[in-house]
């Protein structure tokens, strides 16, 4: 599933060439998607692109009036077409500007979605979120305060996006790496000091994944067709029975609230 890395670089990659330009049509091709594409979609013509914004994996494109809320699913992906080509088997959508760019929609497995606003307020899927991981708002004091009686393991929570958005799974497994936090620790254990090095870390591994373009696992491709790199970076994730790079101590894996997690028994000491 494309996590925030990724539809920050999606966000960044199409960026460039819808902003400011003028939507000529859209073509929804197969309109059952994990929710059904609003038929006002289909109608949207001669409208501009104000700016194109993301909250937690949602992207935004900011129209006049309106709001159209993409999210990627377990597989969904955007394409930027500078000339016209022939649409395939997952091609579900095509935004089409006047100058002749389109943007493509292509999801084999339907998960994803596209919505169709008046206001962000009428999205119910952007209420009672986090805050953004990159935000000041995102604290160690603000994590404290969140973990008083807490007793869940600090993988899990970290995940839980009424606390942060956007700390998908290979993230959570490499920020508290980084951070030299055992995921099995209760949050309300950890003291301000852990915070300040697992908000720090979270940090670190989000921006240099999103300079990266992402992680590409499976599924994911940026905009442009192109890989990301940051897979070439990950410390723990997948790395099960191979040598830490740190200490040489083998990596281990377990299921934590359903999701594999590794980690290093040794530099992530309980």
């Amino acid at each position: 599933m494309p996590e925030l890395p990724e539809v920050e670089t999606s966000r960044r990659g199409i960026l460039p060439y819808l902003k400011g330009q003028i939507i000529d049509k859209i073509i929804v091709r197969q309109p059952k998607l994990r929710w059904p594409v609003d038929k006002a979609i289909s109608n949207v013509h001669g409208q501009i692109i104000l700016d194109i914004k993301r909250r937690a994996k949602y992207l935004l494109l900011q129209l006049p009036n309106n709001w159209i809320v993409i999210h990627l699913g377990m597989s969904g992906s955007l394409r930027i077409l500078k000339n016209p080509q022939k649409a395939e088997k997952h091609d579900h959508i095509d935004l089409v500007l006047e100058n002749g760019v389109t943007l493509r929609y292509i999801d084999p497995r339907r998960f994803g979605s596209w919505l169709w606003a008046n206001s962000l307020d009428e999205i119910s899927q952007l209420q009672h979120l986090g805050p953004e991981p990159l935000s000041n708002e995102f604290s160690a004091e603000y994590l404290l305060r969140k973990a008083r009686n807490r007793k869940v393991p600090i993988k899990s929570w970290i995940m839980d996006n009424h606390i942060v958005v956007g700390v998908g799974n290979i993230y959570a497994s490499e920020s508290l790496f980084m951070a030299k936090i055992n995921p099995n620790r209760k949050v309300n254990s950890l003291q301000l000091n852990e915070f300040e090095r697992l908000v720090a870390s979270i940090k670190q591994v989000l921006t240099k994944s999103i300079k990266q373009g992402g992680t590409t696992l499976k599924d994911f491709l940026q905009s442009n067709g192109k890989p990301g790199y940051f897979a070439q970076e990950l410390q723990v994730y997948g790395r099960e029975g191979q040598q830490c790079l740190i200490c040489g101590t083998e990596i281990k894996s377990q299921k934590i609230g359903q999701r594999n997690t590794f980690y290093c028994e040794y530099c992530q000491k309980e």
